[in-house]
């Protein structure tokens, strides 16, 4: 796989610790949502992701994957446009993590920022573990596996994807300075026949000293068409094309996703850590009456004590929900007292039951019948599957481990 091909496949996953409310739906299923049209897409179940931390209780983990990728079908996930398989069900993970972990330095996975924080919020569980401290590796198995270009993360896991980017480096460094690379690239391309061969030369020739990247894109489709060679010299002659060695693993661009604005309850982020959650398929009336009551600004002691709108986690939700006639409407009247905080909040419900019940009824359809569920998760874990047999084989063979 090329770099440019690299950078049309994105990857992302969630661990299935817990039900999705509607701080996942707005931090992450809305963004998969518009990245399945855009790019050719990854997302898998990160099972083993989740036993890092729940290894102890691992019954939270089983009791969740059908019910998260049920949830991911009803917001809008589709199988036909993006590949929804479990990260277990996929062992080349384990393996490529493996293969990685003799070659990554100790002080690489030490110094991810999020090591330390993360012992430090879970004090309640012992995170010493061999699996805690090598899941940022873990993380870049995932990606790397897949030759993916983009990885769509939040700003505070950004430095992951940097160290995806440092371990490809590293491993590209030590294992794909092919022994003798241009003269197994020419013997690559008379493979091709004389006529296509004469049209890569002069493509490539077109590209290297002209920069001309139509000549590019035109030799890369040229190497696509080819039937009669195989991965490895396929691998070859787009190396060759682009003036490098033969690329192994793909570095990892960070997709910087809008920072999520869906609040929770209470006014802080919306988390099941905090208790202050919607879950996507929780009753609407159940709904209703979470944010019927919701704290309010604490000036608003009488219906006739003016608010401000900005002391109150309500707004937050108008924010994310209502129009601007609304938001006018709630700003005037709270701040003149003439609304009350039971009339602020009904245009919010009606928001929130709108998005939901359609994502609700669509949920109730997979709920009713959990073997099309199966079957669509059996069938992204066979397209990964094949995917990442491709990189592990030759992951394999550079590092000398593909005996014959």
């Amino acid at each position: 796989m090329s770099t440019v091909e690299s950078q049309k496949r994105v990857l992302s996953g969630m661990r299935p610790t817990g039900q999705l409310h509607l701080g996942h739906y707005h931090g992450v299923l809305k963004n998969w949502i518009k990245l399945q049209h855009e790019y050719e897409c990854f997302f898998f179940v990160a099972d083993w992701h989740a036993l890092t931390t729940h290894y102890a209780t691992p019954q939270v983990i089983g009791d969740n994957v059908l019910s998260m990728v049920i949830d991911w079908l009803a917001a809008g996930v589709n199988p036909g446009s993006a590949s929804i398989f479990i990260q277990s069900r996929v062992p080349e993970h384990a393996e490529l993590h493996l293969l990685l972990s003799m070659m990554t330095p100790l002080g690489w996975l030490e110094r991810v920022p999020s090591y330390k924080d993360q012992q430090e919020k879970l004090r309640d569980r012992d995170l010493e573990t061999y699996g805690f401290l090598g899941y940022p590796l873990l993380q870049s198995a995932d990606i790397l596996i897949y030759r993916a270009g983009q990885v769509p993360v939040g700003a505070d896991q950004v430095a992951h994807v940097e160290l995806t980017r440092e371990v490809a480096r590293r491993f590209n460094h030590l294992y794909g300075r092919e022994p003798g690379f241009e003269d197994n690239a020419e013997a690559a391309v008379k493979k091709m026949g004389k006529k296509a061969a004469r049209l890569y030369n002069n493509l490539r020739k077109a590209y290297q000293e002209q920069g001309d990247h139509d000549a590019l894109e035109r030799a890369q489709a040229l190497i696509k068409e080819q039937q009669n060679i195989s991965l490895g010299d396929r691998e070859r002659l787009l190396g060759y094309l682009e003036g490098s060695g033969k690329m192994i693993l793909a570095e990892p661009q960070a997709l910087l996703t809008p920072a999520a604005k869906m609040p929770g309850l209470d006014g802080q982020k919306m988390s099941k850590s905090y208790g202050n959650t919607i879950a996507l398929r929780e009753p609407i009336d159940g709904v209703a009456k979470k944010i019927n009551t919701m704290p309010t600004d604490p000036a608003r002691v009488r219906l006739k004590d003016p608010g401000d709108p900005d002391k109150c986690p309500v707004w937050q939700l108008h924010e994310v929900y209502s129009d601007d006639k609304t938001k006018d409407w709630v700003q005037q009247g709270c701040r003149s007292a003439g609304i009350g905080c039971l009339a602020c909040k009904k245009p919010v419900i009606d928001a929130v039951a709108a998005e939901l019940e359609p994502i609700q009824e669509r949920a109730r359809q997979y709920e009713k019948d959990p073997d099309i569920v199966r079957s669509i998760i059996a069938e992204g874990c066979e397209q990964a599957r094949e995917s990442a047999r491709e990189t592990l084989q030759d992951v394999r063979e550079a590092m000398g481990l593909s005996y014959r």
